[in-house]
């Protein structure tokens, strides 16, 4: 028990060093305009056992981490419908494969050729070091804002490609080891591959709409989160057993829910563990690395990790080039992904364990992927400031397609009888909305009549956020709630105060609250329908128009006047002109 309750201490300790080591370094690296991820990794290199030895066990730190990474393809796929993804392919299999090709290539020969390593040796550090890192080029683009710019998307096919290869490559290791054999394919784990990956697109497209629908039913936050967590796990871990990587199992999951009604509300659900473990897998980055085989070693690392960014990145220029990206953009992705990759840790350890590689070797090979990953942050600086220079700005103007625009405009919260009209008529301008409702009813009965809707809790931000909230112009907010409707109206203004805010008001009550909202309009339910309806009866007996033009526009300003009269003075203020009494108590 006491041993228990020890490890429940120890455990809690780590969490607080962890966190304060990134609330301290985090800031002060992106206030030197050097960014988060170099921050995460300082953080690591001091508190682990290199530097004050304050966590010792940067392994088990590390295993434990890289779920963040899975986390981060989830939050991907959920961004990258199938048809986007299957627009892809050509950059997907065609410059991803090359990249990994020639880098792999080049690299093998200068190893053995000027290095004078073996041919198996040269093959396997040769295509380890051509995989570049996903955490850290996909978390580069998401900083920037560029994951769905033209560059962006290439690069991350780039990356998806590399997440595809780990297999095959992960196979080729044994083949290549000392004494090896011909071994046989294994024709049965490739065949339980593909089974997975059909079983996870069939459970997305058929299984986890329902099952969400059903949990969303029970309005529990609590659930949901946990039933998001378990879609991921289970889709990392069905991967992982038939020897693919989790992320890619995630990813593949993501992509799946990416047209479901729930994504919006699946990403901000994921998001505050996508953001903490992805941090986490940065300081065990910077934890695992013997900085002290650096130092002895420091010409062969820093010599090393500089020569694999510039090759790998005139490889990328030049492959972006011939696959019709412009300079700039060619510039940008070399920039981006020229380090070395998380996966490569795995195949050096697995190079090791097959004697391909020694173990000093495999800590130097380490050791020269995380110097890397620590210069690319600064490399990216740098290649920003000179693109500044040799790019004038109409070359920056490119735009993303159609297909790759997924943000609308406009956002409307509550589908309702409200929501639901002011939706129609900007679609009948051509104008796509992104509608969201926390009622799965109501959705499905959309569904029913062609609608697509987002499942979505209104009061929480960072669905919001998740939906688009911060490109969007203008969000509607008519849901039915009326305290959530003044939650999600002040919400929206401190998180994204430029926006415009539309909202409807239930009724008088409602109303006179509304006046202290930070709304920039709002009307009541049957405000507009009443006065409408009362002018179609005065013309009917006979009124002119002008006058019913009148009338209206005296009952606009009385009941304006008394509204902001009620909202001081109480509900029954009496208004002060005879002849306005009829209408104040209207």
């Amino acid at each position: 028990m006491a041993g228990g309750a020890q490890e429940s201490v120890e455990l809690v300790a780590n969490a607080a060093v962890f966190l304060g080591a990134a609330v301290v370094a985090v800031p002060l690296f992106k206030r030197l305009g050097l960014g988060s991820i170099l921050g995460y990794l300082a953080a690591g290199a001091v508190i682990g056992p290199v530097g004050l030895a304050v966590i010792d066990e940067a392994d088990n730190v590390m295993h434990f981490a890289e779920f963040g990474v899975v986390l981060l393809l989830f939050v991907i796929g959920l961004e990258l419908k199938p048809s986007r993804l299957w627009a892809l392919k050509r950059d997907i299999f065609g410059l991803g494969l090359l990249q990994v090709l020639v880098t792999g290539g080049l690299l093998a020969v200068v190893g053995t050729y000027l290095m004078g390593a073996g041919i198996n040796k040269a093959l396997v550090v040769g295509f380890a070091l051509a995989l570049s890192s996903t955490a850290f080029g996909v978390q580069i683009l998401r900083e920037r804002g560029d994951l769905n710019a033209p560059y962006g998307t290439r690069a991350f096919s780039i990356l998806l490609f590399q997440d595809l290869a780990i297999v095959p490559l992960l196979a080729l290791v044994p083949l290549l080891a000392v004494g090896a054999e011909g071994a046989a394919p294994d024709w049965r784990a490739s065949i339980e591959a593909v089974g997975v990956v059909v079983a996870l697109v069939l459970a997305g497209k058929f299984l986890l709409n329902p099952v969400f629908r059903v949990i969303a039913a029970t309005r529990s936050d609590e659930i949901s989160v946990a039933a998001a967590l378990l879609i991921v796990i289970g889709a990392a871990l069905l991967m992982h057993i038939v020897g693919m990587s989790m992320a890619l199992g995630a990813f593949i999951a993501g992509v799946m829910l990416a047209e479901s009604e729930y994504r919006h509300q699946l990403e901000a659900d994921i998001e505050p563990f996508r953001g903490l473990l992805l941090g986490l897998f940065f300081i065990a980055v910077g934890m695992s690395v013997d900085w002290r085989l650096v130092l002895v070693n420091w010409a062969t690392v820093l010599g090393g990790a500089v020569g694999l960014m510039v090759v790998k990145g005139v490889v990328l220029f030049v492959l972006a080039r011939l696959f019709g990206s412009g300079p700039k953009d060619s510039t940008r992705i070399a920039v981006t992904l020229p380090q070395g990759g998380e996966f490569g840790f795995v195949l050096f350890s697995v190079a090791a364990g097959h004697a391909i590689l020694t173990p000093v070797e495999a800590n130097l090979m380490t050791a020269l992927v995380t110097v890397s990953m620590a210069l690319t942050p600064l490399v990216g600086i740098v290649g920003d400031r000179l693109m500044g220079r040799l790019f004038s700005s109409n070359e920056w103007g490119e735009m993303p397609d159609a297909a790759e625009a997924e943000r609308n405009r406009v956002i409307v919260v509550g589908y309702g009888r409200v929501g639901q009209v002011v939706a129609r008529i900007f679609k009948l301008l051509g104008q796509e909305v992104t509608a969201i409702d926390g009622d799965p009813r109501r959705i499905d009965a959309a569904k029913r009549f062609g609608h697509k809707v987002y499942f979505g809790d209104a009061t929480r931000i960072d669905v919001l956020a998740a939906a688009g909230g911060g490109e969007a112009d203008m969000i509607f907010v008519t849901i039915d709630n009326q305290e959530a409707c003044l939650t999600a109206i002040r919400e929206i203004r401190k998180r994204f105060p430029g926006i415009k805010i539309m909202a409807r008001a239930h009724d008088r009550i409602h109303a006179m609250k509304m006046l202290d909202s930070d709304a920039d309009y709002f009307v009541r339910d049957t405000f507009e329908s009443s006065i409408v309806l009362a002018a179609e009866g005065l013309r009917r007996l006979g009124q002119k128009d002008e006058t019913i033009e009148h009338v209206v526009e005296e009952f606009r300003r009385a009941d304006a006047d008394l509204l902001a009269r009620q909202k001081t003075q109480g509900l029954y203020a009496a208004s002060e002109g005879g002849d306005n009494n009829r209408m104040d108590k209207t």
